[in-house]
């Protein structure tokens, strides 16, 4: 098949790190399939400066500049996708003559490809992640389009049960709506010895470890684990607190731990390459991850594949991949409780090899199958006039 794969979620020169699954996961289709992948680059980070990025193998990546108004008229994000998409790469999408549209990440890239993929009669799937469906879906005018793509595409295809039930309230038709658990790189992500990892990564051998990887904004519930760490600290004073990732929050939690009297105790490692997560796995005694909603994070599963339990929020999938014999469930933003299971997980002797027994399960080779299948079977769809309403 000749398949053409658009997202904001992959790897571009001005943020080679962006969309790690989505770039396991299209490498691994390129291996059997012609895959060109063009990923939408907000137009402020377009005009930051570019960084050293030698692409990704098996797969053929360009980039568009996503222009819209900032701040206002979100309800006209999908348009202004379209539209710059259309000015940019219209052409070459026409004369490419693609077997399928692979759209991942709800809202605006979804609903846009949608509209590109019905005027030229491609048949499309939509992929979804999370906070694409359930948080764009809560606003009116965002869950109207939503729905319009959902109900139009040939396969939604969903990162965990919850997901899916969720794309089917929204008119995603059941039959044609499937679950498809990230994969782990059984290669890359393994147990290992955590004093080498930590002689490794520069930290002390001996202390409790808490570890977060992620974005640094509030949804992810960096702040909540912030709060809850003095409570930690009361109890475990040598613990430290290690938050791998980036975003707009980072400044706003230094100052904070400052306040808290915690500084000492807690650290930022900044943006770290995926080739090199693992070593911060296999050196955590806990990952925590206290996010307000998720699809299925693949920091999850990947801590998991090395043996270190999780404690993370029991949201959207996460529930699905995380039983009790490797790790801990609490409410969203219940700092307290977030503080009881921290403590009770660095207290406990976890079996490590029946976490990452446990993990093999999220296998990228089985992911890949069923996607395969998936687009495949398409259903075939008629072209409409590019005056149509989506």
């Amino acid at each position: 098949m000749k398949i053409l794969a658009l997202t904001n979620l992959f790897p571009t020169p001005w943020d080679p790190l962006r969309g790690a699954f989505n770039r396991q996961q299209f490498e691994r289709l390129g291996r059997r399939h012609e895959v060109d992948v063009i990923t939408a680059v907000d137009f402020r980070q377009r005009m930051g400066k570019r960084q050293a990025f030698a692409g990704v193998p098996g797969v053929r990546a360009d980039y568009f500049t996503f222009f819209y108004p900032p701040r206002i008229g979100r309800t006209l994000h999908a348009f202004c996708w379209w539209a710059s998409l259309e000015l940019q790469k219209g052409r070459a999408i026409r004369q490419a003559r693609y077997d399928a549209v692979l759209a991942s990440w709800g809202y605006p890239d979804a609903v846009a490809a949608g509209v590109l993929a019905r005027h030229l009669g491609i048949p499309y799937a939509v992929k979804l992640h999370g906070s694409d469906l359930n948080v764009q879906a809560n606003h009116a005018m965002r869950r109207r389009q939503i729905c319009s793509a959902l109900r139009g595409a040939g396969a939604v295809i969903t990162v965990s049960g919850a997901l899916a039930a969720r794309a089917r309230e929204l008119g995603a038709d059941a039959s044609t709506t499937h679950v498809l658990y990230n994969g782990v790189d059984s290669e890359l992500f393994g147990p290992g010895q955590r004093d080498a990892a930590r002689a490794h990564l520069g930290l002390p051998p001996d202390v409790p470890l808490v570890l977060f990887v992620g974005n640094l904004k509030d949804t992810k519930g960096c702040n909540d684990l912030l709060e809850a760490f003095p409570a930690v600290l009361s109890q475990r004073p040598d613990a430290l607190l290690m938050y791998v990732g980036e975003g707009r929050e980072q400044a706003v939690m230094a100052a904070r731990a400052q306040a808290l009297g915690c500084q000492e105790n807690v650290r930022f490692a900044g943006a770290v390459a995926h080739a090199d997560l693992p070593h911060w796995f296999r050196a955590a005694s806990v990952l925590c991850l206290p996010s307000h909603n998720e699809g299925v994070p693949n920091v999850v599963l990947e801590a998991m594949a090395c043996g270190t339990p999780v404690v993370a929020t029991n949201v959207g999938g996460i529930p699905e991949v995380l039983p009790e014999l490797a790790g801990m469930l609490v409410e969203p933003r219940m700092q307290p409780a977030l503080s009881g299971a921290l403590l009770e997980a660095l207290g406990r002797d976890w079996d490590t090899a029946a976490i990452a027994a446990h993990a093999s399960h999220f296998r990228w080779d089985d992911n890949i199958d069923r996607l395969e299948s998936i687009l495949a079977t398409l259903p075939p769809i008629h072209a409409v006039s590019a005056g149509a309403s989506a």
